[in-house]
């Protein structure tokens, strides 16, 4: 029987604590607790699709930028192909017009 009084008197101590802990955090006016957790939600999705929208510009700045980069930087290399092989050889030797050599001698 000492256990239950006891048990019981534990329980009542942690309901009262829990009641007051509330009635400090939120006041006397419990209906504007969910009022107030509604908008910090909403203040606080508005918070991570900002800094999502933010991320996905950056991204796509930072791609479009190294995409700049990588085609200025093939046109300056085909730029000094050209001003190196100004008849657009590229190196290997190509055949001749006639396709194969013809002997002209008759001797």
């Amino acid at each position: 029987m000492a256990r239950d009084y006891d048990s019981q008197l534990l329980e009542s101590v942690a309901v009262r604590r829990r009641r007051m802990r509330d009635a400090l955090l939120f006041g006397a006016q419990r209906g504007r607790r969910t009022v107030d957790e509604r908008l910090g939600k909403l203040f606080a999705g508005i918070a991570i699709t900002a800094v999502l929208c933010a991320g996905c510009v950056g991204w796509s700045f930072l791609q479009s930028n190294l995409a700049k980069q990588k085609a200025e930087q093939k046109k300056q290399e085909q730029q000094q192909e050209q001003m190196y092989n100004p008849s657009g050889d590229s190196g290997s030797p190509t055949p001749a017009a006639g396709g194969t050599r013809q002997a002209t001698d008759n001797r």
